[in-house]
């Protein structure tokens, strides 16, 4: 494939379906937690009853990480949207299928995500 075809327009509907079925997924996860919170159990057990709460946590902290990914698919859709997506934020080269396919809402290239982590385990945050 060549740079000319890289980001083409079967390739931007095929992420952008992608993203949005993802989109759906993470809304609807959210909206069952929510419902699942609600109807809270009273258990006179302290045993059971921390064990619903420590399951409550572990949902919560779940939803959270949902959360921060719904906010990136967000970010890719308005990405496409704007024509800059598959490309990487630091170098503007392409960030590439494959890794695309493996993770959608990618906004740096390979090498680019190895220097960041690299400068991350050496400097700290």
């Amino acid at each position: 494939m060549g740079d000319e075809d890289y980001m083409n327009p079967a390739q931007l509907a095929f992420f952008k379906d992608r993203l949005q079925q993802l989109e759906k997924e993470l809304l609807k996860n959210a909206g069952e937690t929510t419902e699942h919170l609600r109807e809270t159990v009273l258990v006179p057990d302290p045993a059971d009853r921390a064990t619903i709460e420590e399951e409550h946590a572990l949902e919560l902290r779940t939803r959270d990480r949902e959360r921060k990914l719904l906010k990136k698919v967000q970010q890719s859709l308005a990405s496409i949207e704007a024509g800059e997506y598959g490309w990487c934020e630091e170098t503007g080269e392409p960030i590439g299928i494959p890794r695309l396919i493996a993770r959608p809402t990618a906004t740096l290239s390979l090498e680019a995500q190895q220097r960041r982590e690299l400068k991350q385990k050496l400097y700290g945050d």
